[in-house]
């Protein structure tokens, strides 16, 4: 999966992506998550405006968010830990990867989280994702005029069948 990833990633133009192989315990604990922990801290950046990126996104696809190809209108289900049992699998089992106090990003970094989200995958603006991402590039610019964001990363939970 690793090569093919890399192939893709080198015919469509991209090189800032980097690959890695690991076992969810040899993870590092900095990874950055799509929204970090709220609060009122002094920070050495702005925090990223996500309440007013979810509102762009919802000007461009609507209020009821989406998965994929699918919509939710009630939000995520849930209930994947019951779905593994069903089929067989004993546990799953949980690790978590603590949080950062504080984590930098830069716009660009920030636009990629936005994208990485399945309710704001760039397939699901169609034609219109050039003009979304003038429109989340300005907003961001708005709020942090010289590109840098930083706050505080939530802990991540990763829960897994070995």
């Amino acid at each position: 999966m690793l090569r093919r990833a890399d192939r893709a990633a080198e015919q469509a133009g991209i090189d800032n992506v980097r690959w890695h192989h690991l076992r969810a315990e040899e993870l590092p604990g900095g990874l950055g998550t799509s929204r970090g922990v709220p609060g009122n801290d002094p920070l050495p950046h702005p925090r990223p405006p996500h309440d007013e990126v979810d509102a762009l996104v919802a000007r461009y696809l609507g209020p009821v968010r989406r998965a994929g190809r699918s919509l939710l209108p009630g939000g995520t289900e849930g209930g994947e830990e019951e779905v593994m049992r069903a089929a067989g699998y004993r546990g799953p089992r949980r690790f978590e990867v603590a949080g950062r106090v504080v984590s930098e990003r830069t716009e660009d970094e920030v636009v990629s989280a936005v994208f990485s989200l399945s309710y704001a995958a760039p397939h699901l603006f169609a034609e219109r994702r050039p003009e979304f991402e003038r429109d989340l590039r300005a907003l961001l610019r708005t709020a942090s005029p010289t590109g840098r964001f930083a706050e505080g990363t939530r802990a991540v939970e990763l829960v897994w069948q070995p």
